[in-house]
Parts: structure tokens; sequence; C-alpha cells
């Protein structure tokens, strides 16, 4: 390993915003909260959020996470709802079975649901601009009955999509979109369909608008472009993709500081790093420490907003007991 005198120089661009978003944030006090208070086991429906580092440092700490509810038994132990929605299938099912529940629903999801719930009962059909099999899409899509709901995953399918004849439309989105992928297809729907009727306020949260401008904003000054997050996140996979195309050579993803192979690092000057907003800081910090075990870094922050939004937590966490 070479030493600090040998080893040469790298321009590190950190993006500002990364990482943690509030709804992410949210989540993970929620389920830390509720193991505080009523103690281990605490039952997680799903990845909290689709961060392993984050699900197994919960896990330590109590929580059992669990795919369906009937895994859990009926032992009156809190069960925490992913932050990206559920069905409203889920939360009935809770209640017939008497269960203590706490939803840690991004607020930014909970509005596209409200969404989808206003123009259905204005009697709109609805397309969704979304990831098919995404848990976000299957929660929004589960708030209304079957068939209200039809999904447009490209602009192929934006192309080409039938929704019923005779009814009026409405189109609604994943909140962790690719913001310049969702504009082109929101463009091909609102040609073929001119009376479609749009969010109030955009649908992709402020969270992935804000990392993803970063992103533009650090590629075409760097060799390669590091995202810190996970192969289920469609967000951080969206970060990997909007660099691509922002003008870096090449654009990776890695979960941990150990999976980063120095050798991808020949011949760069310039590298950009950024995290996915389920990545915590910390994971940001090992990429880091890997990349001095070869260089001496200068670091550089690309900072394009300010994140101030804060969510509450649930009353039930934070009111005292009746």
């Amino acid at each position: 390993m070479p030493d600090a005198t040998t080893k040469p120089q790298l321009h590190v661009l950190l993006a500002g915003p990364r990482g943690f978003c509030a709804g992410v944030d949210r989540a993970i006090k929620i389920v830390e909260e509720a193991i505080r208070q009523y103690g281990a086991p605490v039952y997680v429906r799903h990845e909290i959020v689709h961060n392993r580092f984050v699900v197994e440092s919960l896990e330590r700490q109590g929580a059992v996470f669990v795919e369906e509810l009937d895994e859990i038994p009926d032992n009156g132990k809190p069960v925490v709802f992913s932050a990206h929605g559920v069905p409203k299938s889920i939360p009935s099912e809770a209640e017939r079975r008497e269960m203590f529940y706490l939803d840690a629903t991004c607020p930014l999801v909970s509005k596209v649901h409200r969404e989808a719930e206003h123009h259905h009962a204005r009697g709109r059909h609805i397309l969704m601009i979304g990831h098919d099999h995404h848990p976000e899409v299957i929660g929004t899509m589960g708030q209304l009955p079957d068939g209200c709901v039809t999904l447009v995953e490209d602009e192929a399918q934006a192309r080409l999509v039938q929704p019923p004849a005779g009814q009026p439309l409405a189109f609604i989105t994943q909140t962790t979109l690719s913001v310049d992928d969702t504009a082109e297809m929101v463009r091909i729907l609102t040609q073929r369909f001119p009376d479609i009727a749009a969010p109030a306020k955009e649908d992709i949260c402020y969270a992935t608008t804000n990392r993803q401008a970063a992103v533009k904003e650090i590629a075409p000054r760097a060799d390669l472009m590091i995202v810190v997050g996970a192969p289920n996140s469609s967000n951080s996979l969206r970060l990997v993709e909007v660099a691509q195309r922002a003008g870096v050579a090449r654009s990776i993803m890695v979960q941990r500081g150990r999976d980063l192979d120095l050798a991808l690092l020949e011949g760069v000057r310039t590298v950009g790093v950024t995290a996915g907003a389920s990545a915590p800081e910390v994971l940001v910090e090992e990429v880091l420490n890997r990349l001095r075990e070869g260089y001496n870094l200068r670091t550089e922050e690309v900072v394009v907003a300010e994140e101030k939004v804060i969510f509450k937590l649930p009353a039930a966490l934070t009111q005292p007991a009746a």
C-alpha cells in the first residue's frame, strides 16, 4: 500500500444533497422509537427502506422483518409499514386482526395516494407512471379497486397505452423516478390526451429532484461517478442513469466501501460521489475511506440545494399513552 507521500492525488466532488431524505429518516426513527417504547420485537413489513445496512442495523436493535402480516404472531407487538406505502388491504387486515400498527409511509407518497383517491372520486381513470413490482407502485395502485389504474413504465408504453374509452383521465407518478424521463412521458401523454388531469404539484419528490440535480452538476466534471446505494433502490438506480446521461464517462453503484474496486480508478483524476435517499452518510464515509487507501483526496462539495424538510412521527409515538 503506498504511503501518503507516494499516493496520487484524487479530486472528489461530493454531491449535496445526498443520502437520507426526510421520509427515510422518519421511517427509521419510527422503528427505533417503537423498539424503545414497546421493546423488542417490533415487526416491519418489508424492508423499511431499500438499504441492507439500515435493515441489519435495525435487526440488531430488535426489528423483525417479514414479507406479509400472516408471519406475525398475535402477541400485541407493533408492526410498522415501510416508507414505500402499502395497499389499503394491508391496514384493513391489520385492523381485522386487531394489530397495533404504525404507518411509516413517506408523507410525499401518501400525497400521491390521496391524489389517486381524488381522481377516482371524480370518475377519472388514472395512468400511473412508475416501475412495475416496485413497492411504492404496488401501494399506490392498491389504494383503488383493481382496474382503476393503468401502469405506464416507459416512453413506448406512453405512446401505446389505451385507457378505457369515454372516461376522463388523470396521471400520477412514482416519487423516485428520473425527472427527465418522466417529463418526456408526461409530454407524450398530454399530447395524446390533451384533457388529462395533472397533479397540482409534481409527484416526484424534492429529494429525488435535488439529488439528480446535484449529479447533473457534477457529471460533466468527473471521470467516474460513484453512487452509494442498493440495487433495489429506485432513486439510487436513477442517479447512476442520470450521471451517465449527464456526461460522465462511467457511473457505478456500490453498497459499501469494501465493494469499491480501486482498479476502477485507474486513469481517473476526478470522481463524483453521491448517495441515494436511503443510504446513510456513514456509507459515504466508508467509500471515501476506501478511496484514501490508494489516493490523497482533495474534496469539494457541490451543493445545489439546502434541505430543511422534517416530517413528524406518528402521534402514537409522541403522545402519552391513554
